[in-house]
């Protein structure tokens, strides 16, 4: 029976803390100003698991004395209604985030929808303006998984600069981030993907992997680097990781468990920016 030799990050218990800190944030808006922060959630259609998402980011907003207001859309709505309902948002001075949960549909271009949302209420950092703001490492927001990402190495002192850090994924709102914000920190980052060749030996050189590529236990512990930190930012059918974590945990020095890593940190990250959109909207 093999033994975890690696120290958990506990993505949880640092949620947890940073949501207390954004409850407080928020209490000094609201007193210094009488205007609650305030997340506006935007949902087409009634997928189940988003439903469920949304439900989950109403009760955390409540937890940490954030307002919600909660848009839902039939399946059916179309791309410009949709525009439409986001621009509506984002102009209203009662609202200092917006979330639109995805996917929204094929019958939606996504992009058009996202790009709806203004610059200082992206607060789940999905914008055109957000990722270029992580690039050039200027003030705006960061997409929530990367950020919990960066937060959690911090908690565990981790410091990029001089790291090796890959990265097994590229999307828009994880992969690609991640790597920006660790190229940000001064890290050496290598961003690997479905045509990689030879994959195994790119992984094998990481001294901070991120995986977020989609696949269950995907990246085998005899591929870690002895001492490497692992974030595992997959979510698979019953809480599985990308990283198989038994045989990871053997030689890792820390990795973030599947579920209790970089899911909790999302939404802790979520919440602040939306208080930090709030400070900067009205001023503080």
């Amino acid at each position: 029976m093999s033994t975890s030799t690696a120290t958990l990050m506990d993505g949880t218990a640092l949620a947890r803390r940073t949501v207390e800190e954004t409850a407080a944030r928020a209490a000094e808006v609201t007193r210094r100003t009488g205007v609650t922060p305030c997340l506006a959630t935007v949902l087409v259609g009634a997928d189940p698991a988003s439903v469920t998402y949304v439900k989950m980011k109403q009760n955390r907003c409540a937890k940490a004395g954030i307002r919600s207001r909660h848009v839902e859309l039939p399946a059916e709505t179309t791309t410009e209604e949709l525009v439409a309902a986001i621009t509506a948002l984002s102009e209203d001075p009662e609202v200092h985030g917006i979330l639109l949960q995805h996917p929204v549909g094929p019958h939606i271009d996504e992009r058009a929808a996202f790009e709806a949302i203004a610059p200082e209420k992206d607060v789940d950092g999905v914008t055109m303006a957000s990722f270029a703001a992580m690039g050039f490492g200027l003030p705006g927001f960061v997409s929530c998984t990367p950020g919990g990402i960066m937060r959690l190495l911090d908690a565990y002192d981790v410091d990029p600069s001089g790291k090796r850090a890959v990265v097994v994924g590229r999307s828009a709102i994880l992969g690609k981030p991640a790597g920006l914000l660790l190229l940000g920190r001064d890290a050496t980052v290598t961003y690997c993907h479905s045509r990689t060749k030879d994959l195994s030996s790119v992984i094998r050189e990481a001294d901070i992997l991120v995986a977020a590529v989609g696949k269950p236990n995907f990246i085998k512990g005899e591929d870690i680097k002895p001492g490497a930190v692992v974030i595992d930012a997959g979510y698979n059918p019953g809480n599985i990781g990308d990283v198989d974590f038994a045989s990871a945990a053997e030689r890792a020095s820390l990795i973030t468990p599947v579920p209790g890593g970089v899911g909790p940190m999302t939404i802790a990250v979520l919440l602040a920016q939306t208080v930090e959109g709030a400070e900067r909207q009205l001023g503080l």
